[in-house]
């Protein structure tokens, strides 16, 4: 079986992963993080947890301060993901990419709803509605990026582009050389709009949302989708493969769309709840306890091999796993004992992120913990305070819960492995005696 996944599904998995299109989404989709963790931190203390200061903070005006820099953070990263997106695409095409990008926010911002009505019924136009260059709009942003991104360089692979004489400044080539290819875009853009807005009387952005995004995230909010994207981090891990980056990177638009949308819940004044129309399985969902010390939620390892550890292998692999796990970083013992490739504890790291899973998506649905709200921690953020931070002492709770049951269910495999080893050195150490002898 191992034999047929490595040599049959592996490198299916593998050549999907490694086409441009998806490696443009997983790199262009980082881009956003630095401004979302920034962000999270203006909107905490716009909404401080101490109801006297955040009673003081808005009387003064620096609530609305403070929102204007969450608005400014948040607000716009789907305009940042159909920059990250189609730069990337480009760029890996072999062309200057910055024109590409520019190109595909232009597209953005053409294919997008353009006016709101007042509650009075008055139409404003001529807008850039915050609503769609941010959750709403990022399945829109993932399409337009990587659509615009294969058309500019197809383009310019055909060498269908405006040359400029040698020894003109590369600048001023570039932006001529992105002439035809990005008119013709434009053109084509346009095109569609029209088609939507007079015969669909809709946009394009709105169609998306509503034919594929909904949908996408209603399957990502499941039970079972929940459980399938768990699944793969660490069965991507057994076999090498970096789980983490690939399945965050394909996953991470959804996630985050359905954390603006939480949070797009709470702006409105209501109570973020599943009746209300907040999404379970978020960004912080998959970050804070799918992949909180590491991919396989190996802090049971960690644990078990620091203090009960009989082998010198495992005790001296928990003493310098002990520092880096706080901080989600597991490599060490991914490769240390190893746990890649090895069929004793693949079980384990196998079933422990599923098993978190559910027990995670069980406390959100039933309200024992509360549902996320847009408030991210950079992904090195020490577990425990994590989940102070996106959830309040709960969140917490569950975390701690969560490290218990690792231990327990990494227990019984990582024992047999630390007296495998532990017989193994004694076996080695009477063979140097006897050698000695």
């Amino acid at each position: 079986m191992g034999k047929y996944i490595n040599d049959k599904i592996i490198p299916k998995i593998m050549a999907f992963i490694n086409t441009k299109a998806i490696q443009a989404l997983k790199d262009g989709m980082v881009y956003s993080m630095p401004l979302l963790i920034i962000g999270s931190i203006f909107l905490i203390l716009a909404n401080f947890p101490v109801q006297a200061v955040s009673d003081a903070l808005a009387a003064s005006g620096i609530t609305d301060i403070l929102n204007q820099a969450y608005g400014a953070t948040f607000n716009i990263s789907a305009m940042i993901a159909v920059l990250g997106i189609s730069y990337n695409y480009v760029k890996s095409e072999g062309h200057e990419p910055l024109s590409g990008a520019i190109t595909a926010l232009a597209i953005f911002l053409l294919l997008m709803p353009s006016s709101v009505q007042t509650e009075g019924g008055d139409v404003v136009g001529n807008i850039i509605n915050k609503d769609w260059t941010a959750g709403k709009g990022m399945i829109g942003a993932i399409i337009i990026g990587l659509v615009v991104g294969f058309s500019y360089s197809w383009f310019l692979k055909k060498d269908i582009r405006i040359k400029m004489p040698a020894g003109v400044p590369s600048g001023v080539s570039n932006a001529f050389s992105a002439l035809l290819p990005a008119g013709a875009i434009v053109i084509a853009a346009t095109a569609l709009h029209g088609v939507f807005s007079l015969g669909l009387h809709t946009t394009v952005m709105e169609a998306i949302y509503n034919v594929i995004q909904t949908p996408l995230q209603g399957m990502t909010d499941s039970l079972g989708g929940a459980i399938l994207m768990c699944f793969m981090v660490p069965f991507l891990w057994i076999f090498g493969v970096h789980g983490s980056t690939i399945v965050g990177g394909i996953m991470s638009g959804l996630l985050q769309a359905n954390s603006l949308a939480n949070q797009a819940i709470l702006d409105q004044g209501l109570e973020l709840t599943v009746a209300n129309g907040g999404h379970i399985v978020t960004q912080q969902f998959f970050d804070q306890y799918i992949n909180v010390t590491g991919a396989g939620l190996t802090i049971g390892l960690v644990i078990y091999m620091f203090a009960f550890a009989k082998s010198k292998q495992l005790k001296t692999l928990g003493r310098l796993e002990a520092v880096p796990a706080i901080f989600n970083i597991n490599e060490p013992i991914l490769f240390g004992i190893p746990v890649v490739m090895n069929p004793m504890l693949a079980v384990p790291f196998i079933a422990m992120p599923v098993i978190s899973c559910i027990i995670q998506y069980f406390a959100l649905a039933t309200g024992i913990c509360p549902l996320y709200s847009a408030i991210q921690v950079p992904w090195t953020c020490p577990p425990i305070i994590s989940g102070f931070l996106i959830g309040g002492w709960r969140s917490a709770l569950l975390q701690v819960v969560i490290f218990i049951v690792s231990f327990f269910v990494y227990l019984p495999f990582i024992r047999k492995v630390d007296k495998m080893n532990l017989m193994a050195e004694e076996n080695s150490a009477n063979a140097d005696d006897d050698e000695d002898w």
